[in-house]
């Protein structure tokens, strides 16, 4: 591999998490509802979706999801239908909470925060295309493939979580503005809104 091609696949991989869609909207509406802690568990869960989206090409998926437009919608769907769900349990979360709960994020185990981040990176479409579709543009087959997967993984993790983690600071800077009861259920509905409007962009993605 080309110091060329690693630079290219570097910008691909930014320009892929930095616009914004289903992980960008996830990571931020758990930051502004749950916290940094859920937000960074959230990313931890993208990262190792993004993973095994990786080695999912390279074992050949990426050709049978390309191959069968059913099997792809099947995916689609249900990554669409997954973050709708977790958006309206936020919604519903936030109409819950109570003057006690005001100084503290809300409620929940990261580690459910971790397999949201996980879930949605492995069913978005964006990723799908993306990881297995395009990677093997980025491969030179005359080359060490082992030190290209290892390179290429370790580069869209770092940028996945450098990007994410800005967005989480951002978010979690408006958070800390607001501590009020009234402040707090709205936010918990635009996090909410967030991760819905995310498996709108999943439903639009072709």
């Amino acid at each position: 591999m080309t110091w060329e091609t690693w630079l290219a696949y570097t910008i691909a991989c930014a320009v892929l998490t930095a616009i914004p869609g289903p992980s960008v909207l996830l990571v931020i509406g758990q930051s502004l509802t749950r916290g940094k802690t859920a937000a960074m568990m959230c990313i931890l869960g993208d990262v190792i979706g993004s993973i095994v989206l990786v080695g999912l090409s390279f074992a050949g998926v990426g050709a049978i999801l390309a191959a069968s437009a059913v099997l792809f919608q099947i995916v689609k769907w249900a990554g669409v239908f997954y973050l709708a769900w977790l958006g309206y349990m936020q919604i519903v979360d936030a109409r819950r909470i109570r003057e006690d709960l005001l100084v503290t994020p809300a409620k929940g185990s990261s580690w459910g925060s971790f397999w949201a981040g996980t879930v949605t990176a492995i069913l978005n479409p964006k990723a799908i295309v993306f990881y297995m579709a395009f990677l093997a543009q980025f491969i030179d087959p005359a080359g060490d493939l082992p030190l290209q997967l290892v390179l290429l993984t370790l580069t869209s993790s770092l940028v996945i979580v450098v990007l994410l983690t800005g967005y989480v600071l951002i978010a979690s800077g408006a958070r800390t503005l607001f501590q009020s009861r009234r402040a707090r259920r709205n936010m918990g509905y635009a996090g909410g809104g967030f991760m819905i409007g995310g498996s709108v962009l999943m439903a639009t993605t072709r």
